[in-house]
């Protein structure tokens, strides 16, 4: 085949091909070889920027975005979120991730398994996710790159948790005390590694990790107290808080800001999903990783420790098709547990429920689960839930006026909403509503039950034994007892002939705390025409609340805990530790 230069020229002047005009160039066969080889380069740019014009038409075409890889700056993060080998069966790769989005550039969008694959993403890295069209020659460019990808990278970078390496440190803990013996032994990059595994073996739920003037101190907070685990010296601090923003996927240059980043571990049992906060201080920046399990979501709603009439009360309000359910008390007391129980309850196949959170703490099977951000609200959010025909819907947490007032317009039309309001008790919740400008007419119809809340930590069996509590303390315990209602009085009276009350010794099985896991202690306000009427007048105060719900046969969490005290559970000391 002669390919012929078009090129405008006068009429006396005869068209050329490329041989002859390579040939009148004159010169050796090399300069021959140099010409076509230019040739074909230049044919081959031709080509390429005919099949991007090509793809990027197809794409507005079908209203998909288009992007160009060929000199992209793809990330090895970005690009092994996808592996190698489903990058080449799917014809997809993954060009851009920050944290927050997740970019995903395929030659067949459209493609089901590629939709699916985005999907997975979007829940395992809970950020948002957007599919690109991209050309077979952007495609074979990003591939290439996978060659870039070393394991000496993935080493160096330290973003990897791996079950065998927790494994093989966590055999070195009976507890989190063993880890300051541990990681004095232990090499600098083994000591994410080592701290992530004594967490996990501890059952902690928060890692504070804090630079101070001289040294670096670690922190578990186990059963919601902090406990001392270890003090590392100055100098690791800069390749730890590298190692530690590496594994959270945030910026390591960036110190006089916050930050926030998240990673998951998957073990063979559940996912352990790790939020991380970094807060710049006057010696370095405090470091707090949350540890969320997959498998803490399994509490069954008769097994939360709600107890007697409180139970039948709620569990009847809960099962209304309408109204709404809030939960009370400071972070950390067991709210959203408490919501999740009853979803879990109330999770059917011929129920619809969505929810709107900050963040998805836990995934939960057949329930469709959204999360806010900077340009999605919980009003935002609320108001679209609202016309997707939910059944059940649970906002996180009501903040602000605009999402109370369409929570509640959708609790009076016919929705059950479950939510958390941050107050002390539930005596608390109906001012908090109207000092945010609800409406008393509004609110008043709309409430069901309104739950309070605290965690207290639980005795360890192995250790339990009988403990004598001081006349002044014992007054206070008959004094709370003495005010239950009737039925509780009933239930409890063989161990009013005989108050005993335990505590813990301490153990290895409870790491020498005297306590292993815990219980929540409830008051549970039902409302009824009397606190309507008392709503309806505008002019609530929180011990006018507490009175009538009182009078009523409400349980306070006092005496809800010293019951659970009574029963060996928990201690006096504990109760009295987070309910007045």
């Amino acid at each position: 085949m002669r390919y012929e230069l078009c090129a405008p020229m006068s009429d006396n002047k005869k068209v050329q091909s490329i041989e002859d005009l390579i040939s009148s160039l004159g010169g050796n066969a090399g300069d021959d070889e140099s010409a076509q080889q230019k040739f074909s380069e230049k044919q081959g740019e031709i080509n390429k920027k005919e099949m991007e014009r090509l793809t990027r038409q197809k794409a507005a075409g079908k209203g998909i975005p288009y992007v160009d890889l060929a000199g992209f700056a793809v990330s090895p993060d970005a690009l092994s979120i996808i592996d190698e080998q489903e990058a080449i069966k799917l014809s997809a790769v993954c060009f851009y991730y920050d944290g927050q989005k997740i970019r995903v550039g395929s030659t067949d969008p459209e493609n089901s398994e590629v939709k699916d694959l985005l999907d997975k993403l979007k829940e395992k890295y809970h950020c948002q996710g957007t599919l690109y069209l991209i050309s077979e020659n952007s495609l074979n460019f990003a591939l290439k790159l996978y060659k870039n990808i070393s394991k000496k990278y993935e080493e160096v970078k330290g973003v990897k948790v791996t079950e065998e390496e927790l494994d093989k440190y966590s055999g070195r803990f009976s507890s989190f005390k063993d880890l300051q013996e541990q990681i004095n032994k232990a090499e600098l990059t083994e000591m994410v590694s080592m701290i992530l595994a004594a967490a996990i073996k501890s059952n902690a739920s928060d890692i504070h990790i804090e630079g101070e003037e001289k040294s670096i101190k670690i922190r578990f907070r186990v059963d919601g107290i902090l406990h001392d685990s270890a003090v590392l010296d100055k100098e690791a601090w800069k390749k730890l808080i590298s190692r530690m923003k590496m594994l959270a996927g945030v910026k390591i240059n960036i110190s006089d800001r916050p930050q926030d980043g998240r990673v998951s571990i998957y073990l063979k049992s559940e996912r352990i999903d790790i939020r991380a906060s970094f807060l710049p201080t006057s010696y370095g920046e405090s470091v707090v990783m949350r540890l969320l399990r997959s498998s803490a979501v399994g509490f069954a709603f008769e097994e939360l420790g709600i107890r007697g009439q409180s139970f039948k009360q709620l569990e009847r309000e809960i099962l209304r098709p309408n109204g709404m359910i809030i939960t009370t008390g400071p972070t950390g007391s067991g709210k959203t547990t408490t919501l999740y129980a009853v979803l879990k309850k109330l999770n059917k196949h011929e129920t619809k429920i969505i929810t709107i959170e900050d963040p998805i703490e836990y995934q939960m099977e057949g329930v469709n689960q959204s999360q806010t951000s900077d340009k999605y609200t919980f009003a935002q959010g609320l108001r679209s839930i609202v016309r997707q025909d939910p059944d059940i819907i649970l906002v996180g947490e009501i903040r602000d006026l605009e999402t109370a007032e369409i929570a509640i317009q959708a609790a009076l039309t016919g929705h059950l909403v479950l939510s958390t309001l941050h107050t002390n008790d539930a005596a608390g919740t109906v001012p908090r509503f109207l000092s945010m400008g609800t409406k008393p007419f509004l609110l008043a119809p709309s409430l069901n039950a309104i739950i309070g809340q605290r965690l207290v930590r639980k005795i360890c069996d192995n250790c339990k034994q009988e403990v004598k509590i001081s006349p002044e303390i014992m007054d206070r315990i008959k004094e709370s007892l003495g005010k239950l209602p009737l039925e509780e009085k009933k239930a409890i009276a063989d161990k009013m002939l005989d108050l005993k009350f335990y505590q813990g010794k301490g153990c290895q099985k409870c790491q020498g705390i005297g306590y292993r896991g815990r219980i929540g202690i409830y008051e549970i306000m039902i409302m009824n025409s009397e606190i309507e009427k008392i709503i309806l007048s505008g002019s609530v105060s929180e011990y006018d609340m507490r009175a009538v719900a009182v009078k009523n046969g409400m349980v306070t969490m006092a005496q809800d805990g010293l019951i659970k005290a009574l029963e060996g559970i928990t201690s006096v000391d504990e109760v009295f530790r987070v309910a007045k």
